[in-house]
């Protein structure tokens, strides 16, 4: 029985119950993150609260508990729930208030809900397989920065490049690549630099893509903080997407095209074996 925590409380996840008239169902009024478990250990986990208090400030939302507290619930989640692989799901919701209006009521309580997944984060066919990838344009909104829960977006693109075989969807902006729908976009060029995009409010800063490129430095690989082509990606030697879920991720093809040789790239495989190598070294309990 996975055990979840709402509001001050652990319980059953399958009894925890939101009201209909929290502003996180009613309106996507809120932001939430993803740290993964790797060991039993929470992993980049205090980028992933940096991270979640800044969108939060974005929005306005104050923390219920202060970010120490936040870490110490994930990982008595991770104890009750014997996780040693797997993710923590964090969301923060503007709160519930007494009926549907779209200013919030002064005063209103924030909502904070934080629940586990078991997943086998090493042994993964795709890590030796690759990835398929669809393009498409970016529908969301102007502030991909902020870790919004408004997903839809990245719903309906995660459907369409389903329905075409592909594993992830990479989001085209003014003919360029912004993210993937749930991942950082890499490629690595033929002079052997890996190209991804800066920060920006165009998109949301990952914490594993950062993590990714410190190793990269650290193994002297060259990098620029760029916007690339679809153009540039399908004529690059490599390409990898980056994601707590996933960590390092090669693909293989894009839109039906195959990027390199069509497998796995040597430097792809590097990484993820250094980010695997690092995170057990250095996950946070």
């Amino acid at each position: 029985m996975s055990i979840a925590y709402l509001n001050g409380d652990y319980l059953p996840l399958a009894e925890t119950r939101v009201s209909v008239l929290d502003r996180g169902f009613l309106f996507a009024d809120g932001i939430y993150e993803v740290a993964a478990v790797l060991d039993g250990k929470l992993i980049d986990n205090d980028a992933h609260l940096a991270r979640m208090a800044r969108s939060a400030g974005e929005l306005g939302i104050a923390l219920p508990i202060a970010l120490d507290e936040v870490a110490a619930v994930q990982a008595e989640l991770v104890r009750r729930n014997g996780v040693d692989g797997g993710l923590v799901y964090v969301q923060l919701t503007r709160g519930t208030e007494s009926g549907r209006d779209f200013l919030p009521a002064p005063g209103t309580a924030p909502t904070l809900v934080m629940f586990v997944q078991h997943k086998d984060l090493i042994d993964v066919p795709a890590a030796r397989s690759g990835i398929r990838v669809r393009t498409m344009p970016d529908l969301r909104w102007a502030r991909r920065d902020i870790k919004s829960t408004a997903l839809l977006a990245q719903v309906l693109a995660k459907r369409e490049a389903a329905a075409a075989g592909c594993q992830e969807a990479w989001m085209v902006e003014d003919g360029l690549v912004t993210e993937g729908a749930s991942s950082t976009a890499f490629i690595l060029t033929r002079e052997n630099v890996l190209v991804t995009r800066p920060d920006s409010h165009a998109v949301l800063p990952g914490c594993t893509g950062a993590a990714v490129r410190a190793l990269a430095a650290e193994q002297g690989i060259g990098l620029e903080r760029r916007a690339f082509s679809v153009a540039e990606a399908l004529a690059a030697k490599e390409a990898f997407i980056t994601s707590a879920s996933t960590f390092v991720l090669p693909v293989v093809e894009i839109d039906g095209q195959a990027v390199g040789d069509g497998k796995p790239g040597p430097v792809a495989g590097r990484l993820r074996e250094f980010y695997i190598a690092a995170a057990r070294g250095a996950g946070l309990a």
